[in-house]
């Protein structure tokens, strides 16, 4: 699941948006503005409708966010790091810095999300009880008692059995500890989802034939979003299965070529990336060779070329903290989500001590050492 835009970072996490978020941020304002708040209580301004409409939204919203937040907060209690989480239609994904190391760890990091939003929607049920005890204007009795059964729809949503959901993670850390293998277990949680994907597109399709009308088209698009991301799933468990036991150290580019932070944009171009070294990033370091960022050809490219004679690579170069890094003996299937969840497509590898910098990881490395490990284990 990719991030359209990004809010920021939250506890240190970095949070990002898909842009699914926006069209149910949408429909749940104008559902509640046009159809479930006018009808339930008219007789209101018009304005009041869509206020409410709004405000609910951003709580719905900021629900979702609590959700991932769960996960966050129990992946590191149980000493894994979590990347960065993306917000979509009907919940997120986190993404984790590695795999959890145990079937009961996936269990306690899957299974606090449902949680988390059936707790939301009692909280919410009671406050809409409190308020309909103190004869609260009904528009906002209403509201609150539809945040309430939205979150333990998104609870129950999101325990069927079928990734990407938290269903779908519980599924495999039953799998896992069933036949001890996680990557299998992964596998097969990601093709369940991707049946449940097809089984909502063909639901939602039938019914706007049935009916004439468009009301399940959400269906269907939900549907989309599962496969989409149950099929990317299952890539990456096949993917981490061919890369089991190799360390980041035997498929990084070592030695990477580095660039100075106050060389001009325009000297860059004129020398590095034209000269030996042919690469489409280069790590950005100080003077003392305090490595600093990454420098990109997209970075490069959003440069206005008028100023390039007097910008600095550092002023292009993506900060340190926004490069994904890993040490040399890391699996790299640890590293993979790293890979995939920073624009630069590339991983910095540290020593052990965390400051020098000894490779560079790109998805060429990964294709290379995909290709060389399915020739030598190929079966005669």
């Amino acid at each position: 699941m990719k991030a359209t835009f990004t809010l920021g970072r939250i506890a240190g996490v970095r949070v990002g948006v898909n842009w699914s978020v926006l069209v149910i941020f949408w429909l749940v304002t104008v559902s509640l503005a046009e159809g479930r708040l006018a009808h339930a209580y008219p007789g209101h301004a018009t304005g009041t409708y869509w206020g409410l409409a709004f405000a609910v939204a951003v709580v719905f919203v900021a629900s979702i966010l609590v959700h991932e937040l769960a996960h966050a907060i129990v992946a590191r209690r149980n000493g894994v790091e979590v990347e960065d989480m993306t917000l979509w239609m009907l919940g997120g994904v986190a993404r984790l810095k590695s795999e959890a190391p145990t079937p009961g760890a996936e269990l306690r990091i899957a299974g606090v999300g449902p949680l988390t939003s059936a707790l939301l929607g009692v909280v919410f049920g009671f406050l809409a009880g409190w308020l309909g005890v103190l004869s609260a204007p009904g528009p906002v009795v209403e509201a609150v008692a539809w945040l309430a059964a939205i979150n333990i729809l998104l609870a129950l949503f999101n325990s069927i059995p079928a990734a990407p959901l938290d269903g779908g993670r519980l599924l495999r850390a039953a799998l896992w500890k069933f036949t001890g293998d996680p990557m299998r277990a992964a596998v097969i949680a990601a093709a369940a989802g991707r049946g449940f994907g097809w089984l909502l597109v063909v639901y939602g399709f039938a019914s706007m034939l049935v009916t004439g009308t468009f009301s399940a088209l959400w269906t269907a698009l939900v549907g989309g979003f599962m496969i989409a991301a149950a099929t990317a799933e299952g890539q990456q468990a096949r993917l981490r299965g061919t890369l089991a036991g190799i360390t980041v150290r035997q498929i990084m580019t070592p030695d990477p070529v580095t660039v100075p932070a106050d060389m001009s944009v325009e000297r860059f171009l004129a020398t590095v990336p034209f000269g030996h070294h042919r690469h489409t990033a280069f790590p950005v370091v100080a003077p003392d060779g305090t490595l600093l960022g990454l420098v990109t050809a997209g970075g490069i490219d959003r440069t206005p070329w008028q100023r390039r004679a007097t910008i600095t690579v550092a002023e292009v170069m993506a900060p340190l903290d926004d490069v994904a890094t890993a040490f040399p003996d890391e699996a790299v299937s640890d590293v993979l989500p790293r890979l995939e969840s920073v624009s630069e497509n590339r991983v910095l590898v540290l020593a052990p001590d965390g400051r020098d910098l000894v490779g560079i990881v790109s998805p060429a490395d990964i294709d290379r050492a995909v290709t060389w490990l399915a020739a030598t284990r190929r079966k005669p």
